[in-house]
């Protein structure tokens, strides 16, 4: 980094903002900022409006939680989908993730993150209160929960399990063909498609 505070400001503060993303160290920064530079001027305009678009007009569906430019999202929308299962997940990369395996044609509830009292967050900091009005307000009859196979993500299962298991409806989580440990997101295809055919009750 030492050679960006030698350059020009935009440089550096270039370096600096990379450097705040997930994953990006001190040298992928400088690369990526240099790399920016010597791109064609008309690609870097489109990334920076990619970025700003992706600001202004993604929100959360306010259905089920996941990151969307409509509201309600597609898959909330799609008169196609199974409305009486709901999958249950961490972040809005795991709705991806899922989609990819073309396994599973029910709706989703993103939580935006995991119960983690080491890191300060809570159920209430979680979209759980959602849920629970969701099952009041529709017809849900089966609920998987695919919290990511760690410890944050099984103590939120087991909380939301706790929640909702008086209500006497089904309650499935992923067959553990998922890596203990790993998340939903790195998971192949096959393997989370597996996971997710082969569902198991809670």
């Amino acid at each position: 980094m030492n050679n960006a505070e030698h350059s020009s400001d935009p440089i550096a503060r270039l370096i600096e903002e990379f450097h705040k993303l997930p994953g990006i160290g001190p040298k992928t920064a400088q690369r990526l900022a240099y790399y920016l530079i010597r791109m064609p001027g008309e690609y870097a305009h489109d990334l920076a409006n990619a970025i700003v678009a992706v600001k202004d007009q993604v929100a959360m569906c306010s259905r089920c939680f996941n990151l969307t430019d409509t509201d309600p999202c597609n898959i909330c929308s799609d008169s196609q989908r199974d409305e009486t299962t709901v999958c249950v997940v961490e972040e809005a990369l795991d709705v991806l993730a899922l989609e990819r395996t073309h396994s599973y044609g029910g709706l989703y509830h993103v939580l935006h993150g995991a119960v983690s009292p080491m890191n300060g967050i809570g159920p209430d900091d979680l979209k759980i209160q959602p849920l629970l009005s969701r099952m009041s307000n529709e017809p849900i009859s089966e609920i998987i929960l695919a919290t990511n196979p760690n410890l944050e993500g099984d103590a939120t299962a087991m909380y939301i399990h706790r929640l909702i298991s008086p209500l006497g409806i089904s309650i499935t989580r992923p067959a553990r063909g998922l890596p203990v440990g790993g998340d939903l997101e790195y998971a192949d295809e096959s393997t989370l498609g597996r996971a997710i055919e082969g569902r198991q009750s809670f």
